[in-house]
């Protein structure tokens, strides 16, 4: 009886903590953690606040390191490392074996100290997170910080939390894409997914197949208008770069101290414009190709033909050893069939492999490259398009066209990561107004509200079948988004809810609580010189 009082009281405290907004400035955290108990009292940070740690791995001296630049960067003192010889003005971290989850922890900050048990490296980076977040943007007072007390235990609800950039359509420097990082794992996401290519575009650098950085990587002018506007206009002004393999390596392990992966996609077979634009020979037609200035869906793609695969196998080898995480994204999205059926080699190769048509062909395509990667140790994730005419044995899918793709792979027991277009697309404009107070964007409008409002786990799968939605991504396209400042103010603050949509359970959601807390934390983004929307405050 005593430990449903317990229960029940504690639920309680939880309960109050959602609905006051005056308790709201003192625990501004985002994602919401699972379980937060609010306490009087403060604990006060200062010059003599020492940090004890006995795990001297290379992951927690950075993530000790990332607290210390935190304090030092609000407070102008750096915090000391020493042996405790008592518990008070401490930051503490213990491995403690109650900690089931591998990115979890547990809190206590109390007016002796800032207390945290965790099971790994990375669960002590998520709550270093969370401190850093009750860290006051301003009103330092004499050198000394004050940070709420609270009990937290927390630990997210989905492994894949992910957002992807695309810098084919437009290239973007590795500075900023760092800068992204840093704000991902301030969120506590840890996917970062990174289109490499497309019609318009190449973005990784071939040892083997230099004419991909040298062609494929540039364009000579870009439609500044919808892709579907008649008459078309462009700007006149050639655009492209690309990434070295050395540059990208050093973006791998920034990452990696993020407790962040970076999955690489290489859009094939559709998509692939630019690489024709370089390598002709890999296309179904006897033509001269040019990377893509205009937007849309191209009937140029890639042949099924064994030179083909032997280039890709080259591509995805040079790949594999920049990139280290077990997925490689294959992209599968939007293949036009034309060039397919007025080919009379992928006619007879159809014909030769007992295949049903074009759709048949392009799951002989996905497999072919599925096969081969697998040999190397490496999975694939494809758009819900590897569905059409079977999906590889071992694929994730990536289910954009809404949740039906998503839907039917966990249905046939295959890992799911949810990024439906209407929710998750964060190149829709923020605002009904659109463009009158926005640049060019897609047209669609896309609230944070409603990014928040999106449930991950649909109706339609049972219990044992929702297992199989192992993520949630946003994703960001840039057609429409040419500058650092723009793709800034599409992403935050809605990558905001997204991750909590992905960490926090669905019935500990609440959009007001969460405007609370978001009004507050970002403060953060102005400190950081982040150029986010404001459109989603009420006062607007």
């Amino acid at each position: 009886m005593k430990s449903r009082r317990i229960i029940f009281v504690t639920f309680i405290i939880s309960t109050i903590w959602c609905v006051k907004a005056i308790d709201m400035s003192r625990y501004p955290i985002i994602p919401r953690p699972v379980e937060l108990i609010p306490m009087s009292g403060e604990f006060e940070i200062n010059n003599k606040t020492i940090i004890r740690y006995d795990d001297k791995s290379t992951e927690m001296v950075y993530v000790i390191d990332a607290l210390k630049n935190a304090v030092e960067n609000v407070a102008g003192f750096i915090l000391k490392e020493a042996p405790a010889k008592n518990r008070k003005n401490i930051i503490s971290f213990v491995k403690d074996a109650s900690v089931i989850q591998l990115e979890g922890y547990n809190l206590n900050i109390n007016r002796n100290g800032i207390y945290v048990k965790y099971k790994t490296a990375n669960g002590v980076f998520n709550a270093v997170q969370t401190i850093r977040q009750l860290i006051p943007t301003k009103d330092i007072i004499s050198g000394k910080i004050l940070i709420p007390s609270v009990q937290i235990k927390d630990s997210p609800m989905l492994s894949y939390r992910g957002y992807m950039m695309d810098v084919a359509r437009h290239f973007f420097p590795i500075s900023h894409l760092k800068k992204t990082i840093d704000m991902m794992a301030f969120y506590k996401l840890n996917v970062f997914h990174i289109h490499l290519s497309d019609d318009q575009g190449w973005r990784f650098e071939s040892k083997k197949y230099p004419k991909l950085q040298e062609i494929a990587a540039w364009r000579s002018e870009t439609q500044n208008s919808y892709h579907k506007d008649i008459p078309r206009t462009f700007d006149g002004i050639k655009h492209g770069g690309y990434y070295s393999q050395n540059e990208l390596k050093e973006l791998v392990q920034y990452a990696k101290e993020r407790f962040i992966r970076i999955i690489p996609e290489i859009d094939i077979p559709g998509h692939s414009q630019a690489i024709l634009a370089a390598y002709p020979q890999y296309g179904c037609i006897d033509s001269t190709y040019n990377v893509s200035t205009v937007w849309g869906v191209h009937d140029n793609i890639l042949c099924p033909k064994e030179e083909t695969f032997s280039f890709l196998q080259d591509i995805f080898d040079e790949l594999i050893d920049v990139f280290p995480d077990k997925y490689i994204h294959i992209g599968g999205d939007e293949v036009p069939k034309r060039r397919w059926k007025e080919s009379l080699f992928c006619q007879e190769l159809i014909a030769k492999n007992n295949l049903k048509d074009e759709h048949g062909l392009q799951s002989y395509f996905i497999h072919r490259i599925e096969k081969y990667l697998n040999g190397k140790g490496r999975d694939i994730i494809g758009w819900d398009e590897i569905l059409e005419g079977g999906l590889a044995p071992n694929a994730t899918v990536m289910s954009w066209r809404g949740e039906k793709g998503g839907i039917e792979a966990a249905k046939q027991k295959h890992n799911v990561i949810m990024t439906p277009s209407e929710y998750m697309y964060v190149n829709f404009y923020n605002s009904p107004l659109k463009n009158k107070v926005e640049p060019l964007a897609l047209s669609n409008v896309l609230t944070i509200e409603k990014v928040y409002d999106y449930s991950v786990f649909p109706k339609e799968l049972s219990h044992d079948e929702s297992k199989y939605i192992i993520g949630l991504q946003a994703c960001l396209w840039t057609e429409y988004c040419k500058t650092v400042e723009h793709a800034e103010s599409l992403t935050y603050p809605r990558l905001c809810a997204m991750a909590e949509c992905a960490w926090t359970p669905q019935e500990l959601k609440n959009y007001d609580n969460f405007y609370s807390r978001l009004v507050l934390n970002i403060k953060h983004f102005e400190l950081w010189n982040i150029n986010y929307s404001k459109l989603f405050l009420k006062n607007k």
